[in-house]
């Protein structure tokens, strides 16, 4: 029996920890491992859009979670490790974490450790799905970290509502999040973005600044069920997709707005992807 969890060269199945293929010994203490970060990423071509972002991003959640980060230069020569020899188009997750224990004081000076999947390309639902309001805040919201139950628990309970997936709502009774979207809306001339505690992903940041670049009108507010009647689209992006459009909130029609949805694409396709 192997202990080596890799597949064959060329495949776009790989596990690598800090730039060698990872050992099925070194992977099983972290089965149900919870305090870590991490970043995911689509690959196209063998480079990433916005790749500053993703290394900001893994850089300021260790400097929240452990006091200290890797360069971003470590975190490069890392992904370019995994991704050597593999397919041009892939979905990556970067992991980082402390081998200390969950429940033990850390040692301020220990090594973080990083581990890189990959798995073949994504590019998310078509839509247009409808999304069951719950009321729901994350835990840390600035940090993309592992072990949300959430993600899963809701989405699953409100697919046997007929819904496709959930929308979070905070103590406020604000949109914040999707279960592992950002929303954005559309009020006819500008694009709206919730005001509320989220995680900010990659993907936002890629297209907001490019909305910018195209000049497109953005504004930032808090949005409430009670504001739906009035918008005139709705979607959802994650690392997968810039826009998948939403029909339905709960018992609210969304308008059908697809020159907003290539708006969103168009802003992303302008991002410029580069190589790790």
């Amino acid at each position: 029996m192997t202990t080596e969890p890799n597949s064959s060269p060329g495949s776009p199945y790989l596990t690598h920890l800090n730039g060698r293929p990872a050992t099925a010994g070194e992977l099983a203490p972290l089965a149900f491992a919870g305090h870590a970060h991490f970043t995911a990423i689509q690959v196209r071509d063998g480079r990433i859009r916005g790749l500053d972002l993703h290394l900001d991003r893994l850089r300021s959640a260790s400097d929240e979670l452990y006091g200290r980060a890797l360069p971003d230069d470590r975190i490069r020569e890392l992904l370019r490790a995994a991704l050597a020899g593999g397919p041009a188009d892939l979905s990556l997750t970067a992991t980082v974490y402390s081998r200390e224990g969950e429940f033990t004081p850390a040692d301020p000076g220990a090594e973080l450790d990083v581990l890189v999947s990959t798995s073949p390309p994504a590019n998310g639902p078509g839509g247009p799905l409808s999304l069951a309001t719950v009321p729901y805040e994350r835990p840390l919201p600035g940090i993309k970290h592992v072990g949300e139950i959430a993600k899963t628990y809701y989405p699953r309970r409100v697919a046997r509502l007929g819904f496709d997936d959930a929308a979070f709502l905070d103590g406020k009774g604000r949109f914040s999040e999707a279960s592992i979207w950002n929303l954005v809306f559309w009020d006819g001339t500008s694009v709206v973005w919730p005001v509320a505690e989220i995680l900010r992903g990659t993907m936002l940041g890629t297209v907001r600044r490019q909305l910018d670049r195209l000049g497109v009108p953005q504004t930032d507010r808090e949005v409430t069920p009670a504001d739906l009647p009035s918008l005139a689209g709705a979607a959802v992006m994650n690392s997968w997709t810039p826009a998948v459009p939403v029909h339905r909130i709960d018992t609210t029609p969304v308008p059908a707005a697809p020159d907003f949805t290539a708006l969103l694409r168009r802003a992303h396709e302008a991002e410029p992807p580069v190589a790790p």
